[in-house]
């Protein structure tokens, strides 16, 4: 039809720049989780809801982004600064620091991320850290495909950051940033225990 406006098929600058991320922080060294939360602290401050789901940390270990983020919270919540944040932790710990023994882990991955799912179709938060739940995807605890499918079909602008070493190829293959953080030198290596304040 004369003149009429062509159909604009590629995304303005601006909707990239307001695209939904799928984060990676992968590899053997340390950091990934630590980098993570810091992520977390820029989203607070711009008053997104953040969701914090550890897939294999027990809820007995309090690290100290936790107890942070609960002040964080509470200062929303109180004072209107910031957003408000969900802190879950779904696992019940690392089989070489307890016993698990008669724990399913594996159950437990899959009830946790049939909540997050849940969460992310209702568009509950902005912002999701999916911590160490790499690890559950490389151990085979959830089906890669499906869930590389409900990321890529969340709707909304939701941001989604995935840690854990050794995350599976098809999670890389839809994620926006990757970063491999390797293990150059740590004083674990020397036989030596972390610190609080350092690893938690």
């Amino acid at each position: 039809m004369s003149g009429s406006t062509p159909q604009r098929t590629e995304p303005t600058t601006a909707e990239l720049r307001h695209r939904p991320r799928l984060i990676v922080n992968t590899g053997n060294g340390k950091g990934k989780s630590t980098a993570a939360f810091g992520m977390g602290l820029r989203a607070w401050a711009q008053g997104w809801s953040i969701g914090v789901f550890q897939f294999i940390k027990s809820g007995r270990w309090h690290t100290g982004e936790q107890q942070a983020y609960a002040q964080l919270d509470q200062a929303h919540r109180t004072t209107g600064v910031g957003g408000p944040v969900e802190w879950q932790s779904l696992g019940s710990g690392w089989s070489w620091l307890r016993a698990t023994e008669g724990t399913d882990q594996a159950a437990m991955a899959a009830a946790g991320w049939a909540h997050v799912r849940t969460l992310l179709a209702a568009q509950t938060h902005r912002l999701y850290i999916l911590d160490e739940f790499a690890h559950v995807l490389n151990k085979g605890w959830l089906d890669v495909d499906e869930v590389a499918d409900d990321l890529a079909h969340r709707p909304g602008t939701q941001h989604v950051v995935i840690t854990g070493r050794n995350c599976p190829a098809g999670i890389i293959g839809i994620a926006d940033i990757v970063t491999s953080m390797d293990n150059v030198k740590h004083p674990f290596g020397k036989g030596e225990r972390g610190q609080a304040g350092i690893e938690w």
